[in-house]
């Protein structure tokens, strides 16, 4: 990268987050001439319009959307980079993005997380809640928290195993009482499944495991096919029906005695709990210090002894 191409990216940053050559040339201390010119430069030299001059503010065409994208990446690598190399930046600081699922963040992740910032108070948390993988480089993540990995990860990933999921089948007091607790398979399959609906329509088949310990999926007919974990909890809380949930999603559920584990010697394992980092940041302070934060995870916390005696 020539030093005039860095030089006209900052300007064209600047106009964009401050809708106007006036406000930008203010900011970095430029005329607004300058200011025009560098961003003309950089349009002629790309060959693309960038911005959209209205009478009111300025206006980000489709490619300067992308092209705007691209340019916060490289200034924050910039700035992520110096900041490894200063001496003085050894504590952690700065704008730090974690990307979570979306319950599992709630539940397992945030009270991690609310100490960390007390304990941090220089580090500037952004938290992104969503079921999907993200693109770590193309979002600008830092650190992602993944429940279920691909199976290969490219080398410019760093990864850490936490832990695997471990599934129970639950169902309230109530339903058990009214339609009776099973005792084997045979008579779990009788009872009517509240199971997890897929993205693409399809229903997540409960999971067994065979004599020699293989994993055995089942398809069972259901009375309920939810797409959100929450509802699913609430729907056999409300005693609709029977679930195979994670611990940690229905832990609190078990400790108030509000579901109840059938058949509790069937418990396999999950999905797996990883963290996942751009190797490149790992160096950074503030993210070795959220990394170390996030090892105190669980994904499989123990299960409350009244709640297998039920």
């Amino acid at each position: 990268m020539s030093d005039q191409r860095l030089k006209d990216i900052v300007p064209f940053v600047a106009s964009v987050e401050e809708g106007s050559f006036t406000a930008a040339a203010e900011r970095l201390h430029l005329t607004g001439s300058a200011i025009s010119k560098s961003i003309s430069r950089l349009e002629s030299r790309l060959g693309s319009r960038l911005l959209e001059r209205t009478t009111r503010r300025l206006e980000l065409t489709d490619a300067g959307k992308a092209y705007y994208q691209t340019c916060i990446r490289i200034l924050e690598e910039l700035a992520e980079a110096e900041s490894v190399l200063a001496a003085h930046r050894t504590i952690p600081s700065g704008r730090l993005r974690l990307a979570v699922p979306n319950t599992y963040g709630r539940l397992g992740v945030m009270p991690l997380l609310i100490p960390f910032c007390q304990h941090h108070p220089e580090i500037d948390l952004s938290l992104t809640f969503s079921d999907r993988f993200v693109d770590l480089f193309e979002e600008g993540i830092d650190v992602a928290v993944r429940i279920g990995q691909p199976a290969d990860l490219p080398a410019s990933l760093g990864c850490r195993h936490i832990g695997r999921e471990k599934m129970v089948f639950c169902a309230s007091p109530e339903y058990l009482k009214r339609e009776g607790t099973p005792q084997d398979e045979a008579q779990l399959m009788q009872h009517q499944a509240i199971l997890y609906e897929r993205v693409d329509g399809s229903s997540k088949p409960w999971l067994l495991t065979t004599a020699d310990g293989h994993p055995d999926w089942r398809n069972v007919p259901y009375r309920m096919a939810l797409g959100d974990v929450d509802a699913q909890v609430q729907a056999i809380c409300a005693g609709l029906g029977v679930g195979q949930m994670p611990t940690w999603l229905v832990h609190a559920q078990l400790q108030r005695g509000e579901l109840a584990v059938i058949l509790p010697q069937h418990q396999p394992e999950g999905l797996a709990l990883t963290l996942v980092w751009p190797r490149r940041k790992q160096l950074l302070p503030k993210v070795d210090a959220l990394l170390n934060a996030l090892s105190q995870l669980t994904i499989s916390p123990p299960l409350a002894a009244r709640a297998l005696d039920q």
